[in-house]
């Protein structure tokens, strides 16, 4: 079996019962209860789709994206503000592309990202005490 040469891109939405995702060039859709289920799933439809190729498809050839809307009402633990303040943008703005209001810029987005996942990066990195 072959590996694919590129990356599946696929948009997220969040549903009522988890997750859906869909391909936007390929007939490839899926659901997940979470997003660890949407993962597994997504490889699968996306390797169901590929079969007749004789094409493997990893984890890692899959691309997800997900809206700031959708991003910031699944993880509420994030506080658009506080990220506003810590990433050095305006909380107005960084709210008006939250609610969808505005979008964002290539620039913004990465910008956006960057303190997101350098948010990510000091969490995984924590160690709590349990005495």
């Amino acid at each position: 079996m072959k590996k694919i040469g590129r990356r599946i891109k696929m948009m997220v939405e969040k549903t009522d019962t988890g997750f859906s995702a869909y391909c936007v060039d390929y007939p490839i859709y899926t659901t997940g209860k979470n997003v660890a289920d949407l993962m597994n799933n997504a490889q699968e439809a996306a390797n169901l789709y590929y079969e007749d190729q004789k094409i493997n498809v990893l984890h890692e050839n899959i691309k997800f994206e997900l809206d700031f809307r959708q991003f910031f009402q699944y993880y509420k633990i994030l506080n658009s503000k506080l990220l506003a303040d810590r990433i050095g943008m305006n909380a107005t703005l960084l709210s008006q592309y939250v609610t969808g209001h505005k979008k964002p810029s290539e620039r913004q987005t990465e910008k956006i990202l960057l303190g997101i996942h350098q948010i990510g990066q000091e969490l995984a990195e924590v160690n709590l005490i349990y005495k």
